[in-house]
């Protein structure tokens, strides 16, 4: 699959992980090759990379939780073409929360950043974890993609907040 990563990064925040842009189009591209996922030439996905005001917006607007949390997918709706273009959907990372949760589970901030936007990018595909099956496929995919960029099993010490 050909894949068009578009990343705004709106939050100054984000100077803290300088290498943002390049660890997200490493870790699409991972996901790419390991998810089996239909080859579809013109794909492409929105990454924004905000903080937690803006994500605590999106999550009350869009699933009713008035609370920042790490990452939010919203896949497009099918038929999602724009031109030439099949539209995939957005992912929202919020920089303070995914950063609190890397020092409070001791894990690299760079690694849970891979992590969350894999996870994001994995739910734009279809996956889910709403039941123990479907989270089990999930992490299963998500720690084999992982462990191809080098990072350790996030799952492992059940520190993993979704």
């Amino acid at each position: 699959m050909k894949l068009t990563l578009e990343i705004s990064i709106p939050s100054a925040l984000w100077r803290g992980l300088p290498r943002a842009r390049a660890i997200a189009r490493e870790t699409i591209a991972a996901c790419v090759d390991d998810a089996e996922i239909p080859s579809r030439e013109g794909a492409s996905v929105s990454l924004c990379l905000s903080d937690n005001a803006r994500v605590r917006e999106l999550n009350a607007r869009w699933r009713g939780m008035d609370k920042p949390t790490n990452v939010l997918s919203f896949p497009a709706a099918p038929g999602g073409s724009l031109g030439e273009t099949f539209m995939l959907g957005d992912i929202a990372v919020a920089y303070e929360t995914m950063a609190n949760e890397a020092e409070t589970s001791g894990v690299v901030l760079a690694d849970h950043y891979r992590h969350l936007v894999a996870h994001g990018f994995l739910h734009l595909m279809g996956y889910d974890h709403q039941t123990h099956e479907e989270a089990g496929r999930m992490e299963a995919l998500e720690t084999r993609i992982l462990a191809r960029l080098g990072v350790a099993d996030p799952y492992a010490d059940g520190h993993v907040e979704e």
